[in-house]
């Protein structure tokens, strides 16, 4: 692709619950790079990681009161329909049907998800479907666990943010976003220990969680 085509940029995570660890560090890569839109995908039965506490109507509501005030981000739905794992190769090749060849797609990790992305199902498959934007992440490795998964980072990096608009996919970028140390099984512990949580996630959420008497048990 010679010329530059939006990038569209996708976030998929439990969300149980969305707090500023999420959400800040992908404002800050939206600047980085450009990004006029980040869809979030709160997933339904997560391939690697215990099954959520809330319910997925609950974690909907959640991202929706998180991102009211928020235009950057938008809302898919999809996973949630599913009964089967949350296949992050599955999504994206959906994805890249509905918006065809060309459009620049992106998905945003946390460099967590990256060392451990051989892990994947179909991980081979995903630079075929989208760019990989990688946000830092606190006490992690920030090279790759062998000489061999290093070598295949190294020839998918980019440093130039334009190019992730010039190609519908291929490139990874490694964000300089901030290390915002902030996890949701941080929040449930506090919550079922009767400590604020007031500082990691937006009011509108702790709210919610409040009303509904998430995480407290």
């Amino acid at each position: 692709m010679s010329e530059t085509t939006a990038l569209h940029a996708l976030f998929g995570g439990t969300f149980d619950p969305i707090h500023f660890g999420h959400l800040r560090p992908v404002e800050a890569l939206a600047r980085q790079v450009g990004l006029q839109q980040v869809t979030l995908l709160p997933n339904n039965v997560p391939p690697h990681r215990p099954q959520p506490e809330a319910s997925p109507a609950q974690r909907v509501a959640m991202v929706r009161l998180a991102i009211a005030d928020l235009p950057l981000f938008h809302l898919d739905e999809r996973e949630l329909q599913r009964s089967t794992p949350s296949w992050t190769a599955d999504t994206l090749a959906e994805l890249r049907a509905e918006r065809g060849d060309q459009q620049p797609l992106a998905f945003i990790i946390g460099q967590d998800s990256l060392l451990s992305l051989h892990k994947w199902h179909r991980w081979q498959d995903l630079l075929s479907l989208c760019h990989l934007l990688v946000c830092k992440r606190p006490g992690y490795a920030t090279q790759m666990e062998n000489a061999r998964q290093q070598q295949w980072l190294d020839s998918h990096l980019t440093q130039d943010a334009r190019a992730l608009q010039r190609q519908p996919a291929g490139l990874i970028f490694l964000a300089d976003t901030p290390l915002v140390a902030i996890s949701a099984t941080e929040i449930r512990q506090r919550r079922q220990h009767g400590q604020s949580c007031d500082d990691l996630l937006p009011a509108a959420v702790t709210a919610y969680i409040n009303r509904e008497g998430l995480y407290s048990q």
